[in-house]
């Protein structure tokens, strides 16, 4: 058998997330779909991190093992077969050991949202989520800046049995684009359940000057999810990269990784769980 890496590149809006789904359309479904239909043996990918619905990608990561012959431009094939919302933007042999999920030392997404009166631009609305409210920049800088670190996040989080909470939360910065949009810069060495979302939420709220800098530092006492926060749209969130070590430390990294998440459910969560 040979593994093989694959970089994933889809548009979320028309899939129910990237987990496989009876009777739904999926990115794994039809992914795993087409590659079976190519190689002509039945293909199971391993995901970086699975993305809820309406999410979207531009550096997903997945593997799958095979012994069947992997043919020369794949890639070019695959883009003549699938949907125009999903395409495989690479592949290549991978080391034995790598691992797209437990291989991974840290994951990076961006959060797009537009406080415009008129809402999302057009030619952007896909993956940029309209906000109600002007918000301060400043305001949102400084209540990002209180949740950085190795922190319980449960009140972020959407509980699932056994899995913890537990995560570092190593980057979250905002800019504002010329267009006026903000983005955010949203990087850990993993995300539990609609982490990212809810992150995005309560910043939000503290720009729109409803709450403070202190509260949301205070919700990392919580141990509970909490029905204070307003969980952002999904459409403005994007996976952007996903980082793995040098080849030599990916077994090392793996063992290390699953004493973390020995906890968790096997099948990980969505947004790197």
């Amino acid at each position: 058998m040979t593994r093989y890496r694959l970089d994933i590149a889809y548009d979320g809006t028309d899939f129910s997330g990237w987990a496989r789904q009876p009777e739904r359309r999926t990115v794994c479904g039809v992914l795993e779909e087409n590659l079976s239909t190519v190689l002509r043996t039945e293909i199971q990918l391993t995901v970086a991190g699975r993305t809820d619905a309406g999410v979207h990608a531009t550096g997903q990561v997945a593997h799958f093992d095979t012994d069947a012959e992997v043919p020369d431009g794949l890639v070019r094939r695959l883009a003549r077969m699938l949907p125009q919302d999903v395409r495989v933007t690479g592949i290549g042999v991978a080391p034995p050991e790598f691992d797209a999920r437990f291989s991974a030392l840290r994951r990076h997404y961006e959060y797009r949202l537009t406080d415009a009166p008129f809402g999302a631009d057009p030619l952007r609305a896909r993956d940029t989520a309209p906000w109600r409210r002007p918000v301060d920049l400043e305001r949102m800088r400084e209540a990002s800046d209180r949740l950085l670190g190795l922190h319980d996040f449960a009140a972020f989080c959407r509980r699932r049995e056994g899995a913890t909470t537990v995560r570092e939360l190593q980057r979250f910065a905002w800019r504002r684009e010329p267009d006026g949009v903000l983005t955010a810069e949203v990087s850990a060495d993993a995300f539990c359940w609609s982490m990212v979302r809810s992150l995005v939420g309560a910043v939000a709220a503290v720009g729109e000057g409803r709450r403070s800098a202190d509260w949301i530092a205070g919700l990392l006492d919580e141990r509970e999810r909490s029905s204070a926060i307003n969980v952002a749209a999904a459409c403005g969130l994007t996976l952007v990269r996903v980082d793995y070590p040098a080849d030599d430390e990916l077994a090392e990294r793996n063992l290390i990784t699953r004493e973390k998440r020995d906890v968790d459910t096997p099948a990980g969560g969505c947004c790197g769980d």
